[in-house]
């Protein structure tokens, strides 16, 4: 009777072994109990509610068998994957299976479909908002901390005596000085406000007088404005912000409490 009930017993502890052996890394087994103190002690847990967030948006948005199969090929591509061993091989190494990675890529199709939907209609009037922010200026620049040299170095240039890269290359006191102060073209919302408002305060070719940011006493000439284009990559830009505000603000508002 013992044998028989130790016999019987069996499958039963083996099949509670299994369930609470959920993944095997190398040598290692996690158990079932160990996932969410691993989740929290490496910070995951929030990009786990932001997976969990994505895939309540978008349950009923649907994926169309072409879409799945042409961002396949666009995938493969993208991994330089040309060959079905090739394929096999990247699969094995990610420990993913085909189903696995069809669903990672319906999921992405998914989710740019949801932004689309949500936030496609809004994104000229949003781009419109932003738009003195996304500008881009190309300008030389000239600064240092001593005032009295500014102040030398802009009759200089004023007179024609050395032009701004000879006087940049050897007097300005930031990274420029190896370009020969030439900086950009760089989004005008990457820049110091006052340095914003002193470019702006500028006509192409013009050379300004010395002006005082933060510790230093600059000297810029505007070689070019460059506005912004509501092209595709910038569509791309200004969907992927609004979604990550959105993400943002759902994330606020889910509190993370890993049960004892």
């Amino acid at each position: 009777m013992r044998e028989l009930t130790q016999h019987l017993s069996t499958p039963e502890s083996q099949t509670q072994q299994i369930m609470t052996e959920v993944l095997q890394i190398g040598n290692r087994t996690i158990q079932a109990s160990e996932l969410i103190p691993l989740l929290a002690n490496y910070q995951l847990l929030p990009q786990l509610l932001r997976e969990l967030i994505i895939d309540e948006a978008i349950a009923a948005v649907e994926c169309k068998p072409e879409e799945l199969a042409q961002a396949k090929q666009r995938f493969y591509a993208d991994k330089q994957l040309a060959q079905e061993t090739d394929i096999q091989a990247w699969l094995v190494q990610q420990g993913l299976s085909a189903e696995q990675l069809d669903n990672i890529i319906v999921r992405k199709i998914k989710l740019e479909k949801y932004k689309q939907a949500t936030w496609g209609a809004k994104l000229e009037s949003y781009f419109f908002q932003l738009k003195a922010k996304l500008d881009k200026v190309i300008y030389s620049l000239l600064r240092t901390q001593d005032p009295g040299l500014a102040q030398e170095l802009y009759f200089r240039l004023q007179a024609k005596e050395q032009s701004f890269a000879e006087v940049a290359q050897k007097y300005s006191q930031g990274p420029e000085s190896q370009t020969g102060g030439l900086v950009g073209p760089v989004e005008q919302s990457s820049l110091h406000p006052a340095m914003v408002q002193l470019l702006s305060n500028c006509q192409p070719g013009q050379i300004s007088s010395p002006s005082r940011i933060a510790e230093w006493y600059v000297i810029v000439r505007v070689e070019k404005f460059i506005p912004a284009q509501l092209d595709e990559p910038m569509k791309a830009r200004l969907l992927n912000e609004l979604f990550e505000g959105w993400m943002q603000e759902k994330q606020r508002q889910v509190n993370i409490i890993p049960s004892a």
